[in-house]
């Protein structure tokens, strides 16, 4: 797994997922606000969109997503598909089917 630490507290990513344990309740704005993501550089959030594209291709795609939580947390679910697609369709602003890094740090600051 992956590591946040010097970037987002393991408390802050905790208390986050707790909020969205039930499936459906994933909201990535309440997300972004309460692990504490949407405060931070631009720089920061680039390097969470790095350990999230776990394929580095340079962009987060939707089997990616899917598994978002579990990025922070392994014990995490993983999305729903419906969370998975309103989530890919937030972030995708060009409509190519996945998220850049550019479209991610505009979606954490939104």
């Amino acid at each position: 797994m992956a590591s946040f630490s010097g970037i987002l507290s393991e408390a802050d990513i905790a208390a986050a997922i707790k909020s969205m344990e039930a499936k459906e309740s994933f909201n990535y704005k309440t997300f972004f606000a309460k692990s504490g993501l949407s405060s931070k550089s631009q720089a920061e959030v680039k390097k969470v969109f790095e350990i999230l594209d776990q394929d580095k291709s340079g962009y987060i795609e939707e089997d990616e997503l899917k598994l978002f939580l579990k990025n922070f947390q392994t014990d995490a679910r993983e999305l729903t598909d419906c969370e998975t697609k309103a989530f890919l369709s937030a972030g995708d602003s060009d409509g190519d089917g996945k998220i850049g890094v550019e479209e991610f740090q505009a979606l954490v600051k939104a």
